[in-house]
């Protein structure tokens, strides 16, 4: 491989490289002669490969060196298989640590995530060049596609590309063919590591990068400076408020369906259901965003803006939502809909909005995108928070479903009783359903607003 030393864009300023500084300890640990887990040669189509460990053995190891049982082990195990600290030999692509015979082998330190260079796209070509080379045209089938696109991406450098991937595989010609072989295997485990095939979660992935070290002593003068005592009094005052609905510091009720298998909690807390929770109705109280958030809390401030003839807002706000996050081929459709009912001279459902605002509206709409709406958004937002979300708190509606709000009563089971769940164990209702439902609304749904409901509130409103 051809790499570059060149900065990790962060990677080392973040407190995932304190963990994998501490892995490596304990994998330098794992290959000690004398204390470490015991290796063995094997042979593999009649090449001896040295240093190779079985699954158990490392677990075993894991086990009574850091006193854990046995599953915390395997879990270790699989994370220093997964940041590709240890590689298996049966089945490279499945990045997990089977704790039977199955055999693996230590990563070079070459090859470690903490490693300061970053893998590239070049790199990634080239490798992919010499295995064609090797394998004669023989890839794995999203190996394939990815060569074409680097090949298209590439193409200006491509003859760059392939000297390399001809000269590195003759170069390894040249080795014992043990030493080849166990390099083939290092570099393979590397890229599925770190360019991991389809649907496979990578353990690499750690967000944004992060371009300066934010431990450096720089001045800073453009920043808002606030006291320390007036924000950890704010953050002080967002606990307190929020400590009931966390479940690390207080109990799910009735139980807790990880723990339980017990799935009435999610049915209790269904997006669309009839009755929520008085924890759910006390929750739309904190602030205006956690009510609209919750589809339950919407549909009970939708019937508040009813009765006050204010619907309107409501429906643009949901339209301008719908607009940010849905299909891009459907964007220049959806914008000329809105247009027309909300923001048009006589439109059915015109919204009041400052000219300033409505005029940049208006404007960007010849040439719409997904962000369009959004000074409109932000204007009808604030206009509900400081306005109507209030009157919504005090009014009849929601005073009426306070007093209908369940209060689930915390079950006891009993260990038989946990055991029977974890055998009847089924699918989780609230992902699995919910995402049914969600499916079949938008197969449902053949417009962005009904535009009929909203005339009849402007008839009635008349």
């Amino acid at each position: 491989m051809t790499i570059k030393l060149i900065r990790d864009h962060g990677q080392h300023y973040r407190p995932r490289m304190a963990c994998l500084k501490k892995v490596e300890a304990l994998v330098i640990e794992m290959q000690d002669p004398k204390s470490g887990v015991k290796s063995f040669e094997q042979k593999r189509n009649a090449t001896s490969i040295p240093h190779v460990i079985a699954g158990q053995d490392i677990t075993a190891w894991i086990t009574s060196h850091m006193t854990v049982d046995a599953q915390e082990a395997q879990a270790l195990g699989t994370m220093l298989v997964a940041y590709g600290f240890i590689y298996p030999l049966q089945d490279p692509k499945t990045l997990i640590l089977r704790p039977d015979g199955s055999l693996y082998r230590c990563q070079t330190p070459y090859f470690w995530p903490a490693q300061k260079w970053k893998a590239q796209d070049t790199d990634y070509a080239i490798y992919l060049a010499k295995r064609n080379i090797r394998k004669k045209g023989i890839l794995d089938q999203y190996e394939q596609e990815r060569y074409r696109k680097l090949h298209k991406w590439l193409n200006h450098k491509w003859d760059f590309i392939v000297n390399q991937a001809k000269e590195q595989t003759r170069a390894g010609k040249a080795r014992m063919k043990s030493d080849r072989v166990v390099f083939s295997y290092q570099e393979r485990a590397y890229w599925i590591v770190h360019r991991p095939p389809p649907q496979t979660h990578s353990a690499m992935d750690y967000g944004v990068d992060r371009l300066i070290d934010p431990n450096a002593e720089e001045n800073y003068t453009d920043w808002s400076k606030v006291k320390s005592t007036v924000s950890l009094g704010a953050l002080v005052k967002h606990t307190m408020t929020y400590q009931s609905h966390d479940p690390f510091l207080t109990p799910c009720l009735p139980s807790n369906p990880w723990q339980t298998d017990d799935d009435t909690y999610w049915a209790l807390n269904m997006p669309d259901v009839d009755l929520p929770t008085k924890m759910t109705v006390e929750r739309w109280s904190y602030g205006f965003y956690e009510l609209l958030r919750d589809p339950r809390g919407r549909a009970d401030f939708r019937l508040f803006l009813k009765k006050e003839f204010s619907g309107e807002n409501l429906a643009f706000w949901e339209a301008a939502e719908e607009l940010k996050w849905g299909a891009a081929s459907a964007i220049s459709e959806k914008a000329e809909t809105i247009f027309k009912t909300f923001l048009a001279p006589g439109a059915p459902c015109w919204i009041n909005i400052d000219g300033r605002t409505m005029g940049l509206t208006v404007k960007g709409l010849q040439h719409p995108h997904r962000h369009v709406l959004d000074a409109a958004q932000n204007h009808i937002f604030m206009l509900m928070k400081k306005d109507t979300f209030y009157r919504y708190l005090k009014s009849p509606v929601y005073k009426d479903i306070q007093k209908k709000a369940i209060s689930p009563a915390p079950h006891n089971f009993t260990d038989a009783q946990l055991e029977q769940n974890a055998r009847n164990r089924k699918p989780g209702l609230y992902p699995s359903v919910t995402w049914q439902r969600q499916q079949k609304e938008k197969v449902r749904t053949t417009t962005l607003i009904d535009i009929k409901k909203l005339m009849a509130n402007k008839l009635d409103r008349q």
